[in-house]
């Protein structure tokens, strides 16, 4: 092995140990399905005077849920005004504002209004910090250091949705020394692993060219880690090491914009257009397992013991047995939803549009609610949690009075 290669293995392997038990490392969390173990102290109950540990102003808007390494905590935004795109970083322990560094300006393409130029989560190492975004017809992505210094930026591929101009959303995913990024749309349909180390291309894979937003995740599934993006009629599972196609059961709709989830040896998607449609498929390609008209589009689902549990776009939260697909209840909240329900311990929270969290237990024999929460006027991004802490980006106003905070929620 030469001293370049070893320097590099070294590299990695140091930052895998700096990447703690309880930080949220990208797009779905430490363990990629929006579980964790429940955190002393996490909170239930929260409003503007109740168990905010502390808020900052976010600058710009964005979809992008936080990830977290350390005391960081980082954001991808933007400036619809500015045409900018941002890096921005937080003090996890006083949500102080530590940096913001631009990333690109001009060149935004046009998206649907309920999309922003900065919908990606970024994703970290616990060294390096990684973030997608998309301007002149192309995907970018940039690799920064935790004080924020621009390591590397490459252009990824194309980027230019010819029918439906609704913008760019799907997050990247780490798999060990490397950087999984797609975009799939109509001119143009691809998925690419880029090396950490210095952005350089380790393999890629063209896609069927169709409008879809789903974000790539590996699962340690059927006895092999695979890559898994729902979409284009089909789950496609891919060697992550090599971008290989494994295997495609065709299934579900055109597109969808949550992310796969799986237990045991099913993998479980959602899409909404042109069609509805909720399908578990078995893990090794072998075929559809069972198979609802039920529609979560925008967000992801969580499947727990045996369960999986959705809050659809309409805001009807429903539980259903993970092997069978057998309906156990299904419970009225309010919509529309795009923010992906999150399970800490055995207590789900699920956020609609409007800024609403219910609190509820993934109790399969009934809804079983424990709270009802309310921060701001909106919410698109996804709830995290680390270290007993919830981190919830929110809004309020429209339009140029708009304005954008973080907070952190937990017990004083």
């Amino acid at each position: 092995m030469s001293q370049r290669s070893l320097i590099s293995l070294a590299c990695l392997v140091l930052s895998s140990a700096m990447t703690q038990a309880d930080d949220w490392t990208q797009w779905r969390g430490p363990n990629h399905n929006n579980v964790v173990a429940a955190g002393q102290g996490t909170s239930t109950e929260w409003s503007e005077s109740k168990n905010i540990l502390w808020k900052v102003d976010v600058p710009g808007r964005g979809h992008a849920s936080p990830v977290i390494t350390g005391n960081t905590i980082v954001l991808c935004t933007a400036d619809d005004q500015k045409q900018t795109q941002s890096v921005i970083a937080f003090d996890r322990k006083s949500g102080k504002q530590l940096w913001i560094m631009p990333i690109s300006q001009g060149g935004f393409p046009p998206a649907h209004p309920k999309n922003t130029h900065a919908s990606a989560t970024a994703a970290t190492d616990g060294r390096l910090v990684f973030a997608v975004f998309s301007h002149h017809e192309k995907v970018e992505a940039v690799c920064l250091d935790l004080n924020g210094k621009i390591m590397w930026r490459k252009d990824v591929g194309g980027f230019r949705p010819n029918q439906y101009e609704y913008g760019y959303a799907a997050s990247p995913t780490i798999y060990k020394d490397k950087l999984i990024v797609s975009g799939d749309c109509d001119t143009v349909a691809w998925v690419k692993a880029l090396k950490l180390t210095d952005g350089s291309v380790a393999w890629q894979q063209e896609r069927e060219k169709m409008l879809n937003w789903s974000s790539p995740i590996v699962a340690n599934i059927a006895g092999r880690e695979q890559l898994l993006l729902s979409g284009t009629y089909r789950i496609a599972s891919y060697d992550p090491e090599t971008g290989k196609s494994l295997w495609e059961t065709k299934c579900l709709t055109m597109a969808t914009c949550g992310t796969c989830i799986w237990e045991g040896d099913l993998i479980f998607a959602s899409g909404g257009y042109p069609d509805p449609e909720t399908v578990a498929v078995k893990a090794d390609g072998s075929g559809v397992a069972w198979k609802n008209n039920v529609k979560c589009y925008e967000q992801s689902m969580v499947v727990y013991k045996g369960y999986l549990y959705a809050l659809t776009d309409s805001g009807v939260a429903y539980c259903w047995n993970a092997k069978t697909g057998k309906e156990m209840w299904k419970q009225r909240m309010s919509g529309p939803v795009s923010a992906s329900p999150l399970i800490v311990g055995d207590t789900i929270f699920a956020t609609n549009e409007a800024g609403t969290t219910w609190v509820y237990k993934a109790n399969p024999q009934k809804y079983e609610q424990i709270a009802e929460n309310q921060l701001g006027t909106s919410a698109f991004a996804s709830i995290v949690a680390a270290d007993g802490q919830l981190f919830i980006r929110a809004a309020t106003g429209d339009g140029i009075g708009r304005k954008e905070t973080l907070y952190c929620v937990g017990s004083k």
